[in-house]
Parts: structure tokens; C-alpha cells; sequence
């Protein structure tokens, strides 16, 4: 592994340099002669031949390892928050993407003004996990370990104190590259993008909870890209596995492990690798390969199938779900281990209907991507057909809006797309049942309170009557009548007899 320091070059080491150590050798120099790095990478707003006198200097110092000199412009100014910001965190990136192998980060707090050592501890914690140093001439170089939470306690209180300068550092609406294909303005999809950022460079699990068409792959693969971090992004649908082939799939398997096991194979936890793995529907995975999964969150290795040897899983999870795993937790078939290690970082993804002000925001974004994919015209809507699109409630979210556009703009004869092409496009509303989603129906034109009511009523009067074998006095009581009169009522409002029940 590399050790890389990563410093800021301050006034202290130049008057280190130019008095030849009398005085004091500087703080960069103090930890370049007490500590190991392969390199240094300093740092530096002074003018470039002062930098470079400076470099010179400590390269005839007790060092052996490589000194880089990054000259930065600051605009005169090294006290300007962002501007540090942007740059460190820049510099870092760029040194971990020239190099394959893993690298220790250090990053030292001493040299600088106190707003670069702000930003060297911002980044630390939040960005890239390095480890952090400070000096003084009397005690020397010491590593700088935090007693607390610093992402959950210091920060807040740092942004507070400083919330003009730091502030837009954390700015939920600042741009950030993977959200800028989700489209929203709706003040329910800003609080979750905020979080979503905020979550993005902790390698902690995420699980994504949402109905069916709300993104949440697409969620997922912003929140990989955000990260930073160097491996793919790999993608499967746990409903979509058979169980008797789910483990081989997810974490390989050996030549000669089962029937038709011909080579060896890597599964989706290797192909993933210093990435993401987004297990999409994780509630329909097998109770026994939560357990296998439960290892790899707790532990971080894994055993091919057929195979001894522990492979190390580098690699964070992101899973989704339009189930509520809670209640398959109480039930029994979702382990609740599993769901407390799944569910790190939880981010409730809101429906379409919930989403107000995105609508025709979407569907300009849409109807945009339709002509671009068929090389057409762009299609207006009338006025009519926006009212229709509005009015309807949307169940398949998303993905239901999308291909109602789709084909809407498919079947319009013209350039614009009226409400009888809307009409056309779109699917049909299932009717629920009595005993499910009772209170989640839409109140479009066609919806009767009264029908509602006549379907529950109906419902349970016959329940009641079946499971009695139709004693009247005993399915009054089980329904809460105090006669068995009370039950005739019911029974002649609603239509229904007893012969009719059977």
C-alpha cells in the first residue's frame, strides 16, 4: 500500500527553510524525517519560485521519498473557504486515479492557515477517510483522532459558526455529478437528493425504499457515481434469480462444484469490486443467502461455492425495495439482522402523486428524450391532454409516465399530442379489492364514496355469515351489532340474502 501525505505549505516552513533550520525546520519537514511516505504532495498559493526554493530545500532534508509540488491559485486569498475546497479535493482525486493499487491518505492539519486545516478535516470525514496529522515543536508529529462522531457532531456546529463561507459546500442544490439525471424541483424530491448527496461518499450501506417506477435504480447509480468510488456499478434484480441458482450467481463458484460447474466463475460481489452492488427487490432474496450476505456486510469476505478460501468482498451495497420490510421482518420472512445492516442509510424515494410540481417538469424531459430516440420532431401537448395527464393518478409512477409518452407520441398523427392520445396511452386503473388498498384509491371523475363504502359492507357481511354458517344472532355479534334486526338492515341496504351467501 501507498502512503501518501497530502499538505498545504505554509509560512512556517518557509522561514524554516530560509534560516536552514535554525529556528525550527517547519512542520513539513518534521514529519517528512518522523514518519514514512512514499510521497509528498504539498500544496502550495505562494508564488511558484518560492515554492520551488522551498522544495529544494527539503529534498536535501533526511527524506528519501518523492516530493510533488502542486502550485495552486487561490486568488490571493487562502482563507477563502471554497476555493481551498475545491482545490484540495481535486488534487486528492486526481493522485487516486493515477494510481491502481490501494492508498493510505494522510492528510496534515498543521501547516496552512486554520481554513485549510478546516477543509484537510471536512474532507477526511466525510470524503476520502484519510488519516490526519498536526505538530508542534515541543511534542512533535501526533496522529489526530476525533472522540466523537465528527460527521454527526462536529460539522453541524462548524457550518453553523461559519455558515456564509462553508455553507455552500453542503448546499443540496449544488451540482453534483450522477444527480443531473434526475429531474425535480418538488420540494419533497430536493430533501431527498440532500441526503442522498450528503450520503454518496460514506461507503455505508443504502437501502432505497419506494413504490414500482420511482427510480430507484436510477438513485442508486447517482449515489455510486458520487461516490468516487474506482469500480463498476453492477446492477441485479433479486426476484429475477431462481434459488437454487442464487448463490453461485452472487458470489461465483468453483470448477466442479455442482453439475454443469465447468470453470471457475466470478459472481456479482467479485464483478463489482471496489464499487457498487445494487440488489434491486432485496426483499425477494432466499432467507438462506441472507445469511451468506449478512457475512459479507458484517465481516467483508466471502467463499465461492465449492470453494475454502475466504475472498475479501471490497465492495458497498445499495439495495432497494417496494415492500415494506418491516413488516416482512415481524412476519418472519426478512431476517431483522439483515435489515439493521442493510439499512445504514435510508432514503424513502416519494410517488409521483406526492411529487407536486415535477409532473409537466418530467414530461417536457420526456417528451424530449422520445424525439431524440426516434429522431422526430418534438410533439407538444395540448392544453387538453395535459389536464388529462394531470388528473390521473399516476400507480406506476415514473416508469407508467414514461411509456404512456411513449406511445402517445407513437399513435398522435401530428405534431401535437391531444387528449384523445393521452386517453389511448394510457392504462387502465385495476380495481382493488375490498380488503387492500381500500384508502389508497385515486379521487378521479369516476370515484363514489358510497360504492367504497357498499364494497366494505358488502365484504364483511358476507364474512360474517359464512363463518357463522348463517346464524344471524352469532354474525350480528361478530360485527358489532347488538340484534340480529341491526343485520337485516344491512343486509336488505346492501342487497344481499342469505341464500345468495350460501
Amino acid at each position: 500500500m501507498k502512503n501518501i501525505l497530502f499538505t498545504w505549505l505554509g509560512s512556517a516552513d518557509l522561514d524554516g527553510a530560509k534560516n536552514n533550520g535554525e529556528d525550527g525546520v517547519g512542520p513539513i519537514c518534521q514529519a517528512a524525517v518522523q514518519r514514512t511516505f512514499d510521497e509528498i504532495i504539498i500544496l502550495s498559493n505562494y508564488p511558484r519560485d518560492k515554492a520551488e526554493s522551498y522544495i529544494t530545500w527539503l529534498k536535501k532534508q533526511e527524506y528519501n521519498g518523492n516530493i510533488t509540488l502542486v502550485v495552486i491559485d487561490l486568488g490571493g486569498n487562502p482563507t477563502d473557504y471554497q476555493a481551498i475546497y475545491e482545490n484540495a479535493k481535486r488534487q486528492v482525486q486526481k493522485r487516486l486515479d493515477r494510481n491502481a493499487d490501494k492508498v493510505q491518505l494522510t492528510f496534515y492539519l498543521s501547516p496552512g492557515t486554520p481554513q485549510m486545516a478546516t477543509i484537510w478535516v471536512i474532507l477526511a470525514n466525510t470524503v476520502f477517510g484519510a488519516k490526519m496529522l498536526q505538530s508542534s515543536t515541543r511534542q512533535g508529529v501526533q496522529d489526530v483522532d476525533f472522540p466523537f462522531n465528527i460527521a454527526a457532531d462536529y460539522l453541524p456546529k462548524l457550518l453553523k459558526k461559519n455558515a456564509q463561507k462553508i455553507s455552500a459546500l453542503f448546499d443540496s442544490d449544488e451540482k453534483v455529478a450522477g444527480f443531473e439525471e434526475i429531474i425535480y424541483q418538488s420540494s419533497a424530491m430536493k430533501t431527498l437528493i440532500g441526503r442522498a448527496k450528503i450520503l454518496a461518499p460514506h461507503p455505508v450501506p443504502v437501502l432505497i425504499m419506494g413504490e414500482s417506477g420511482t427510480g430507484k435504480e436510477l438513485l442508486a447509480k447517482a449515489i455510486h457515481t458520487a461516490s468516487l468510488l474506482k469500480g463498476k456499478f453492477v446492477a441485479i434484480n433479486c426476484g429475477a434469480i431462481p434459488e437454487e441458482l442464487f448463490e453461485s450467481e452472487l458470489f461465483g463458484h468453483k470448477k466442479g462444484a455442482f453439475t454443469g460447474a465447468t470453470t471457475d466463475k466470478a459472481g456479482y460481489v467479485e464483478a463489482a469490486s471496489g464499487g457498487t452492488l445494487f440488489l434491486d427487490e432485496i426483499g425477494e432474496m432466499p432467507p438462506r443467502i441472507q445469511v451468506k450476505l449478512l457475512r459479507v456486510l458484517q465481516e467483508g469476505n466471502f467463499s465461492r461455492v465449492g470453494d475454502t478460501e475466504e475472498c475479501e468482498a471490497d465492495v458497498r451495497i445499495i439495495s432497494a425495495t417496494n415492500r415494506n420490510l418491516i413488516e416482512d421482518v415481524a412476519v418472519g420472512t426478512f431476517r431483522e439482522d439483515m435489515f439493521h445492516r442493510l439499512a445504514v442509510g435510508i432514503l424513502n424515494i416519494p410517488a409521483l402523486r406526492e411529487r407536486e410540481g415535477d409532473l409537466f417538469l418530467l414530461i417536457d424531459y420526456l417528451l424530449e428524450n422520445v424525439s431524440k430516440k426516434s429522431d422526430d420532431k418534438p410533439k407538444k401537448l395540448s392544453a387538453t391532454a395535459k389536464k388529462q395527464l394531470l388528473a390521473h393518478h399516476w400507480p406506476g409512477n415514473v416508469r407508467e409516465l414514461q411509456n404512456t409518452l411513449i406511445r402517445a407520441a407513437i399513435w398522435s398523427s401530428g405534431d401535437t399530442i391531444d387528449k384523445q392520445d393521452i386517453e389511448g396511452a394510457l392504462l387502465p386503473v385495476a380495481k382493488k379489492s375490498s380488503d387492500k388498498g381500500i384508502l389508497g384509491r385515486p379521487l378521479t371523475d369516476d370515484f363514489d364514496l358510497e360504492e367504497v363504502i357498499g364494497e366494505v359492507a358488502r365484504h364483511y357481511l358476507e364474512r360474517a355469515l359464512k363463518e357463522t354458517g348463517g346464524n344471524k344472532s352469532k354474525a350480528a355479534s361478530l360485527l358489532g351489532f347488538n340484534s340480529y334486526q341491526r343485520l337485516d338492515v344491512w343486509l336488505r341496504k346492501y342487497q344481499l340474502s342469505i341464500m345468495d351467501i350460501g
